[in-house]
């Protein structure tokens, strides 16, 4: 194959790579799209949040998936023993999409590499990016390996990282930082729902909180699959014996609220496990490029932010990447990196709340405050950047605050 020259070299076909590669294209840009996988091909992260359908809809990536039929998600369900919280996407404190969807990723993905494709951008499968050379510059050399084993050379002015999991200039570039975040795992796959109960029962994601490290999450999917897994503490995780399918089968037994609907149901594929899956970079952009979604930051799942950051961070690397090829000066971090790390400070703030008890009490204290609820709500849909949002604008300091005072309430009640 014969070196290429392009504007921008984006890395990775997943919705942030896709995200990315449309606005561009949108505007004109001359664009390639390598993506090391085979699509359609299996990946988590299957619930979404009400704000990534604002950047499907501005780059021209919604009706495709609309007509997909994929399952909708107009809330989540949080169980703890007998108490239900259940959060209600059109009753939030922030205006906005008051749905998403559930949906099996290698469908989803595919899907919107096909539009890209349709739409005149050239995107490259089973190719591997093997070596990158950043020039003072910014300008890039990348050698890029085929499905053949062949090598060739794309110059592009930038490069946009979405290669996910696969965080290819972290590693190339030497940007991995430990995360923040406590370690944890998880253990995963999708089951044939023979028992699906009917109506908002069988649909509704939920997860089911076992203990304060350990919880269950069951993702309905429109075409009668359904994604099931654990996360826990790693050790914990660690400590069931056997094949993840042995493992799977018994922590199954842990739910007292879902045992009944899982137990004996096949298995679709061997179950997953993932081990201290957080992490962080040093820095999410450079000369010449950006780092988008799981490239650059990877929370913990419990709040089903990735697919969000990952198209909230794509929008905005074209756009800043689009006015920089328009001669225009950006200001990369103030307009990028302080952008993204407040939002995702946010749902950092959230989960390691969630594992200190604090958010859990909040979640479940009767009786609900509903205005609290509805703040805690729109955070949970996305708009993290919603300064109004006093869970946002204090999120450091909020959840906190009033778990200790409902807590010294109970305490309180038990005296008396």
């Amino acid at each position: 194959m014969s070196d290429i020259h392009v504007d921008v070299l984006i890395i990775g076909a997943g919705p942030s790579g896709c995200v990315a590669a449309s606005y561009l294209n949108n505007q004109g840009f001359n664009i390639k799209v390598v993506e090391k996988s085979v699509f359609p091909r299996f990946v988590i992260g299957e619930s979404l949040l009400p704000r990534c359908m604002d950047h499907f809809d501005e780059v021209g990536l919604l009706d495709c998936l609309k007509a997909a039929n994929f399952e909708l998600k107009p809330g989540a369900r949080f169980l703890k023993g007998d108490i239900v919280c259940n959060f209600d996407f059109s009753d939030k404190h922030t205006e906005g999409w008051d749905w998403t969807w559930q949906v099996p990723r290698a469908d989803f993905d595919d899907i919107l590499s096909k539009e890209i494709i349709k739409n005149g951008v050239d995107v490259s499968f089973n190719h591997e990016v093997i070596d990158v050379e950043i020039a003072e510059d910014g300008s890039s050399k990348t050698s890029v390996k085929d499905e053949n084993g062949n090598i060739y050379i794309i110059y592009a002015k930038y490069i946009i990282d979405s290669s996910g999991y696969g965080r290819v200039l972290p590693r190339l570039l030497d940007l991995d930082k430990p995360s923040a975040l406590p370690d944890h795992s998880s253990l995963f796959t999708h089951v044939k729902d023979i028992n699906r109960a009917e109506g908002e029962e069988g649909t509704l994601i939920t997860f089911d909180v076992l203990d304060t490290d350990t919880w269950f999450w069951v993702i309905p999917f429109s075409n009668g699959n359904t994604s099931i897994g654990f996360v826990g503490k790693t050790e914990y995780l660690d400590s069931f014996k056997g094949s993840t399918t042995e493992r799977l089968q018994e922590m199954l037994k842990l739910s007292d609220y879902y045992y009944d609907r899982f137990k004996g149901v096949d298995f679709l594929f061997e179950p997953i496990n993932i081990k201290n899956y957080s992490k962080s970079v040093k820095k999410l952009y450079g000369k010449g490029f950006a780092l988008t979604g799981n490239s650059a930051e990877f929370l913990d799942p419990v709040f089903s932010s990735g697919v969000t950051f990952a198209t909230e961070s794509a929008l905005l690397s074209a756009k800043l990447i689009t006015k920089e090829l328009q001669g225009e000066k950006v200001d990369w971090e103030t307009e990028y990196t302080d952008y993204i790390k407040s939002g995702v400070a946010v749902f950092a703030t959230y989960v390691k709340e969630w594992y200190t008890g604090n958010l859990q009490t909040l979640f479940f204290h009767r009786p609900e405050n509903p205005e609290v609820k509805k703040q805690i709500c729109a955070v949970l849909a996305g708009y993290v950047w919603d300064e109004t949002n006093p869970f946002v604008k204090k999120h450091d300091r909020l959840v906190r605050t009033l778990a200790h005072l409902i807590d010294m309430e109970n305490e309180k009640s038990e005296t008396t």
